[in-house]
């Protein structure tokens, strides 16, 4: 395997951590400095110099703006998160926070979970829109991360995907793991973790697909990388290969992509419950003038 992968599989650290210690020069093998890209060989002498603990990220309770509370009890809060908040604080990141916007509208979090995660049982991305829950209680955290872990949450987005899928209705089971080359990016790996999209094509344009998607795991940019991998990156990802001129021309800035419903036994009672956010402006907008175009 790769120093990076083999590496990061052995010590339990992300990619990007091993790859910045291989940088720094503190892996040997067998005495020799390799980068990240060299091979790892059975039987070798490994020594790595592991980097100081980085200090322990705070939750800032900052209000954020347009961030909407869409239920709320004793246990959970339902948000609908805007473009630009990240779930929570991380290294390198000094925007808004869906956990500190939370924190300073005076919501009680869950004190589970590491500190600067607390409450927090699942992610979208910074630029993905829509609904998400948060635990309030202890019992209602564990509960959650229960459910998404044996997969009986139902989540549901809509996104708008470059040209048409074929077939129109389907299911993307291929394996996701962190880019080889770009420690931002993800990407379909042989090696990687099992990743499973459904998606069926609601409404067709001429440059593109309207699609509702149900996701059965959840790995980071999961829906992001499949439909990339499958030469219809989502409208406006140009992360991910979408077409600048297209999104230029549709006003979008971000992916199109919107979490549009949440649904889960409830922890304190179990009884089914389900959550739908309605798009935001720029999606909507944009999904208007594809249907404008016909």
């Amino acid at each position: 395997m790769r120093v990076d992968a083999g590496l990061a599989k052995l010590l339990g650290l992300s990619r990007t951590v091993v790859a910045s210690i291989a940088d720094a020069d503190e892996v040997l093998v067998d005495g020799r400095v390799v980068g990240k890209s060299d091979r790892l060989t059975a039987g070798a002498m490994l020594e790595i110099t592991l980097p100081a603990p980085p200090q322990p990220i705070t939750v800032q309770a900052i209000p954020v703006e347009g961030l909407i509370i869409i239920h709320e009890d004793d246990d959970i809060i339902v948000v609908d998160k805007p473009v630009g908040v990240a779930v929570h604080p991380s290294p390198g990141w000094t925007g808004p926070t869906v956990v500190g916007g939370l924190l300073a509208g005076g919501h009680r979090v869950a004190t589970s979970g590491a500190a600067e995660r607390q409450g927090v049982v699942h992610r979208l991305d910074v630029g993905t829109t829509g609904v998400m829950v948060v635990a309030k209680s202890e019992s209602a955290y564990s509960a959650l991360k229960h459910a998404f872990k044996e997969r009986t949450v139902e989540k549901v987005y809509h996104a708008i995907v470059q040209g048409h899928p074929d077939p129109i209705k389907g299911t993307i089971d291929a394996p996701i793991d962190r880019h080889p080359k770009h420690d931002y990016k993800f990407a379909v790996m042989q090696d990687g973790k099992p990743s499973i999209t459904h998606y069926e094509v609601i409404e067709a344009f001429r440059a593109a697909s309207f699609v509702e998607v149900h996701l059965e795991t959840g790995r980071t940019h999961q829906i992001r990388v499949h439909f990339s991998a499958l030469h219809h990156p989502c409208v406006g990802d140009l992360t991910y290969g979408a077409d600048p001129t297209l999104a230029k021309r549709l006003g979008v800035t971000r992916q199109w992509l919107h979490a549009r419903q949440l649904g889960f036994h409830h922890p304190a009672d179990g009884q089914w419950v389900s959550y739908t956010s309605e798009y935001p402006a720029d999606l909507f907008v944009s999904l208007e003038k594809l249907r404008e175009e016909g």
